[in-house]
């Protein structure tokens, strides 16, 4: 090459819709150095990439530094933008035009067009965890053919991508406490078993399963501290008999088990199997969980006093419900809880009360004080 100055990568040549791109290995201390992202102050038809969202940064770089045993990355693809030249290492052979050397310019320019928050949580991780530089992340790389290509091919990159389900999410982590311990749940208690739907976060009309495994998830953090979790036969023993005792104050639950009612009939008159109901009451356990065992049993019989009907909206219209659907947000959470609560007799928390105060103030009917 002209160049006299170059980035040699060892690479794998490959060809896709006739244009040839190369597979390489990037030692991660290098990601810094090589890919910079600097387009955050271009307005979005100039990018070549979506903003970095700088939240998400710490959380993965905190994946990667938590667990360096077992850390799993996929590839980043990145478009170069100046002269390249790919020599084969042979020219006989089955693999002998495939793999060689990929020679780039120092001239040219890196383009991350998916993994920038990868490629930014590795630099972050980096600073904690140095002896992490020398492993290696693939990167894939195409030729740049201009702004217009390079979007292009962000918006295939991501055109089919779909986020798995939250429940899928549960049923394969398995460095989660809280989700061994969830997965425990629904093959052990009596409340959940063969009622879980393993994969999906939402349930069809018709579903066999009355509950989703991310609902019970979410519901189970609530109920137990971070700390709790450190322990999983005590958490698992105290989950247990805390979701059997609600259950038996829910007999339409039991009626589902037992084939009486069909979990799809259950789920269309009542809004104690939806995950914010689930949520709030494992909230609402919380706070039980403060009292003797004797008391708790006594208030947790009181659930039994509420209609969870979807008509009466006179209760649960504006806290699970709204405009009749179940609703989904934190704030209708609280408000669940908080009705919760004051069935079973606790106390609201600072946040919750301002919380029902705010709900209970847009009910009031507002004064006209217009003049005539």
């Amino acid at each position: 090459m002209a160049e006299n100055f170059s980035y040699v990568f060892p690479a794998i040549r490959g060809v896709q819709a006739g244009r040839e791109y190369y597979v390489s290995m990037c030692p991660l201390r290098l990601l810094p150095r090589l890919f910079s992202f600097g387009e955050e102050e271009l307005v979005p038809e100039l990018r070549a990439q979506r903003t970095l969202n700088k939240a998400r940064v710490p959380d993965i770089a905190r994946y990667i530094v938590e667990n360096k045993d077992s850390y799993t990355f996929s590839a980043i693809t990145v478009s170069i933008d100046g002269s390249i030249q790919f020599d084969p290492v042979a020219n006989k052979g089955p693999a002998s035009f495939r793999m060689g050397a990929l020679t780039v310019s120092m001239d040219a320019k890196f383009i991350v067009n998916d993994g920038q928050h990868r490629r930014a949580a590795i630099v972050h991780a980096l600073e904690t965890a140095p002896e992490l530089g020398e492993e290696t992340i693939a990167v894939v790389f195409f030729l740049d053919r201009g702004l217009k290509r390079c979007q292009q091919m962000f918006a295939d990159l991501n055109r089919y991508a779909v986020k798995p389900s939250a429940s899928l999410g549960v049923l394969y982590d398995h460095r989660s406490t809280a989700a061994s311990l969830v997965r425990h749940l629904s093959l052990a208690s009596p409340v959940f078993k063969n009622l879980i739907e393993m994969e999906s976060s939402s349930l069809a009309p018709r579903a066999r399963k009355l509950f989703t495994l991310s609902a019970l998830n979410f519901a189970t953090s609530e109920l137990l501290s971070d700390k709790e979790l450190d322990d999983f036969e005590s958490a698992s023993k105290k989950c247990l008999e805390f979701w059997e005792a609600v259950g038996e104050q829910i007999p339409e639950w039991t009626y589902v088990r037992q084939s009486k009612m069909t979990s799809g009939d259950l789920r269309r008159d009542f809004i104690h199997s939806h995950a914010i109901v689930l949520q709030a009451l494992g909230r609402a356990g919380r706070a039980l969980y403060q009292l003797s065992a004797t008391e708790r049993a006594k208030r947790l019989k009181r659930l039994r006093e509420v209609d969870w009907s979807r008509k009466n909206a006179t209760t649960w219209e504006g806290r699970a419900m709204v405009g009749g659907a179940m609703a989904k947000s934190g704030q209708n959470i609280t408000l669940t809880c908080n009705e919760i609560k004051r069935v079973l007799g606790l106390k609201l928390t600072p946040e919750e009360s301002a919380a029902e105060e705010a709900w209970a103030s847009s009910r009031r009917p507002r004064r006209n004080t217009g003049r005539k």
